[in-house]
């Protein structure tokens, strides 16, 4: 490949279904290279198998993506020169090359019916069609000249199939692997050409590759095995000095690291691998997204960026310009990342306290209008979200750690405070409201203030603030309590306690 090369990279996903998180990843690691070197990240959609097809699948894809901010430079929806950006509406393009093929002796025309070919492999446990069989099967080598052509013009149906050579050593140098090898003659002769006359997924890949000078290619290394037929086809096609560099992207595996980590994993582990909810157009199945539970697109972003690669420094917080400067394809990991739940939680409380209050405001409204609360200016939403966001886990724990802040607490703890309450306690409540009325309403004076009384009654700080807590908020759980008395405001606090000391002493 030319080192003058513009650098052009695609996410090519298939609009079958939801958006796993090592999908993201394989968008995000295409992203960043791009970025660094100040190339193009393309979103290409690759819908040749119709019958996989899912409607709504394509819309969910430039969702996500918008979600996590990376942006494609060219798309079906932001076309650039290189369109179509859909494989379907590319269809014209591929025959003209799988016949190319023919020609050249590196693929051949089967005739060979689906009904035949699941008799044979239930026949044949370990049927495959290949070398070693090809000959005995309905195809234009082992049928005439004359036969295969009368097949062709009578339109019988066929797929066109690379001819893979015999006893060929084919390999690459992997940007992460180093040196792949591949022995021909364990891998079977792929269809290239469908017969409803749309491409696989092997011809599409190389000719759209090859049609959009895609420079860079990052893929799951699921894709290794097929990487022999890419490889030969780039030859066959004549286009080698065009060919892209590899980059076969590990695995994320299940937390205990045996093996991929799937949706089912998540259902049984109680986690989403889904970047956003999906809901099955068939079934009307939910499976649950990492955005609706409550993650931050900034953390779902920055713990992928980390998930299989490190810059060699023991910093794991980074923006997407961060991992942009410093991401290179030299420290992504040879062997699969085990996925960790906790650990995603982790970066998104970190992101949670990380980020400014005006920034988290929408999303923080969007969960109090849920719960019917509407009519609250930013600034105390704001200024509430200072004292709880150290607790929040995800943006939709606002209102487990808020919500007193909004309503009268439902109900009260009164088993914590009953067994050790007494005439003096609601005494000294009684009392301390008389004295609140005076008082200037913020938390470095109360604090001061509420102790010295404690002092002054006699009786233990600790018997008299755990009540007051629960006064306030209903239970034995949020931040300072005096910071809390601050934000509630005078008549609130004063209200709160006199319906309390009503429970209490009931």
């Amino acid at each position: 490949m030319s080192s003058q090369k513009k650098v052009r990279v695609r996410f090519a996903p298939s609009p079958t279904g939801g958006l796993h998180l090592g999908g993201v990843r394989t968008a995000l690691f295409n992203y960043l290279f791009a970025k660094q070197h100040g190339g193009e990240f393309i979103l290409r959609i690759e819908d040749t198998d119709q019958t996989r097809f899912v409607p709504g699948a394509e819309e969910y894809i430039n969702e996500c993506l918008a979600w996590c901010g990376i942006l494609p430079d060219e798309s079906p929806s932001n076309p650039g020169a290189f369109g179509p950006y859909r494989q379907s509406e590319r269809k014209p393009s591929y025959r003209q090359y799988a016949e190319q093929l023919i020609a050249a002796g590196h693929a051949y025309y089967a005739f060979d019916t689906s009904e035949e070919l699941d008799a044979l492999r239930q026949s044949q446990p370990n049927f495959r069609y290949a070398q070693e069989n090809r000959m005995s099967l309905r195809n234009s080598l082992s049928l005439s000249a004359e036969e295969t052509q009368r097949l062709l013009d009578a339109n019988a149906p066929h797929t066109i199939r690379i001819k893979m050579p015999e006893d060929h050593i084919v390999s690459f140098d992997d940007m992460i692997r180093g040196r792949v090898s591949f022995e021909t003659k364990l891998v079977d002769d792929k269809v290239l050409l469908k017969a409803d006359g749309m491409p696989t997924y092997h011809l599409a890949v190389v000719v759209d590759d090859k049609a959009m000078e895609i420079s860079h290619v990052f893929r799951g290394e699921e894709w290794l095995p097929s990487a022999p037929v890419h490889l030969l086809l780039w030859e066959y096609l004549g286009w080698s000095d065009d060919m892209p560099q590899w980059a076969h992207l590990p695995l994320i595996l299940k937390p205990d690291g045996n093996g991929k980590l799937s949706k089912r994993d998540g259902d049984r582990l109680g986690f989403p691998v889904y970047a956003m909810n999906w809901t099955d157009a068939k079934t009307g199945d939910l499976t649950k997204g990492f955005r609706e539970l409550g993650f931050l697109p900034e953390a779902f972003v920055n713990m992928l960026g980390v998930l299989g690669w490190n810059d060699g420094t023991e910093q794991e917080i980074f923006t997407l310009s961060e991992l942009v400067e410093k991401f290179s394809v030299e420290r992504i990991n040879k062997s699969g990342a085990k996925f960790d739940f906790e650990k995603a939680k982790w970066f998104n409380h970190e992101w949670i306290k990380k980020m400014d209050n005006t920034a988290l405001l929408p999303l923080v409204r969007e969960g109090l209008v849920q719960h019917g609360v509407s009519a609250i200016e930013d600034s105390s939403i704001t200024t509430i979200l200072s004292v709880v966001k150290e607790r929040m886990t995800y943006v939709s724990d606002f209102w487990a750690q808020a919500s007193f802040f909004f309503q009268m607490p439902q109900h009260y703890d009164v088993d914590a405070v009953k067994p050790k309450w007494n005439a003096d306690k609601t005494k000294f409540f009684e009392e301390i409201l008389v004295e609140f009325e005076d008082q200037d309403w913020q938390a470095s004076v109360l604090e001061p203030f509420f102790k010295e009384r404690v002092q002054s009654s006699g009786m233990k700080i600790g018997e008299l603030m755990m009540p007051f807590r629960i006064m306030l908020v209903g239970g034995k759980f949020g931040p300072d309590v005096f910071l809390i008395a601050e934000i509630l405001g005078k008549d609130q606090v004063i209200n709160r306690v006199n319906v309390a000391l009503d429970v209490f002493n009931s």
